[in-house]
């Protein structure tokens, strides 16, 4: 059983529906499971319009369906601020369930989207991209994107470890990885896949505060590379919203993954790294 919700990070309300369902259903697929049943989590002011109610519920919708799961009903209360999403119940098979704790020395990583989506969402609200441009259309055809394609390729496949990179970044739930495994994960920055026009909004000095603020309160447990450029850096910190897989596997199962998963349509599911023995402190570390 999992819930997620928030405010809303694109104009649109039907696309905001999209991104908020796929996020909060995003917790079951990372563990391996099927969406069963959802419910509507919704938080409105009185005097906005009910009809944009309704298309952010209708977004919502569409993915829940997709899911292969139901929509079972729902609370709303009156709020000063918008605010949607759902709570969901899966179902997963007790011995095959993906713990975020289970990565062995030696599993490569596999990431199944690119970063970025922190960076652009900070552009969205700052008003430094168009809110009709196709950055943004991009940006929110990633983020409303389940990733349940993504865990139904691989599996049947020895997942020893998973999670789903959100709100605390790459380096957050990678950090999450290592610490419960004992290990540390090390990333290539060379192999990072990164939202096209991301790393631009980054060196124009688009870096959301969260990201910055994890940058600092992470930094006794992260090693960054002098020679790694710092707006790539500053992706790895940011909070992704309904970003993509973050999955431990052998080498030969990893090979394996890659394949299937661009045969189902993952198009930029790439090895980012592996897990390493344990480097003192260090959790995460991003070479060159």
């Amino acid at each position: 059983m999992t819930t997620d919700f928030f405010p809303p990070i694109v104009d649109d309300p039907r696309w905001f529906g999209r991104i908020a369902a796929a996020n909060a259903l995003s917790d079951v697929f990372a563990m391996g499971g099927e969406a069963l049943v959802a419910l509507n989590l919704v938080c409105w002011p009185a005097e906005l319009d009910l009809e944009l109610l309704g298309e952010v519920l209708a977004g919502g919708l569409e993915k829940i369906r997709e899911a292969g799961a139901a929509l079972a009903g729902g609370h709303s209360v009156r709020d000063n601020e918008v605010k949607y999403g759902l709570a969901v119940t899966g179902i997963v098979h007790p011995d095959r369930f993906w713990r975020n704790s289970g990565a062995r020395e030696g599993d490569l990583v596999i990431l199944t989207k690119p970063l970025g989506m922190g960076t652009v969402s900070t552009a969205i609200k700052r008003g430094a991209v168009a809110g009709d441009g196709e950055l943004v259309r991009r940006a929110m055809a990633q983020m409303a994107e389940l990733n349940r394609g993504a865990a139904l390729a691989v599996r049947d496949l020895a997942v020893h470890g998973a999670t789903d990179v959100t709100g605390f970044g790459l380096v957050g739930h990678g950090q999450e990885m290592a610490d419960g495994a004992g290990l540390t994960l090390e990333l290539r920055a060379a192999d990072l896949p990164i939202f096209a026009g991301a790393l631009e909004l980054a060196r124009a000095g688009v870096v959301s505060g969260g990201g910055r603020k994890a940058r600092g309160a992470r930094a006794a447990h992260v090693r960054i590379a002098d020679a790694v450029d710092e707006a790539l850096a500053a992706m790895v910190f940011d909070a992704e919203t309904s970003g993509g897989l973050l999955l431990a596997l052998s080498e030969r199962d990893a090979e394996v993954a890659l394949r299937r998963l661009r045969d189902a349509g993952v198009a930029v599911a790439s090895v980012i790294g592996r897990f390493v023995a344990r480097r003192g402190a260090t959790a995460v570390e991003l070479i060159a």
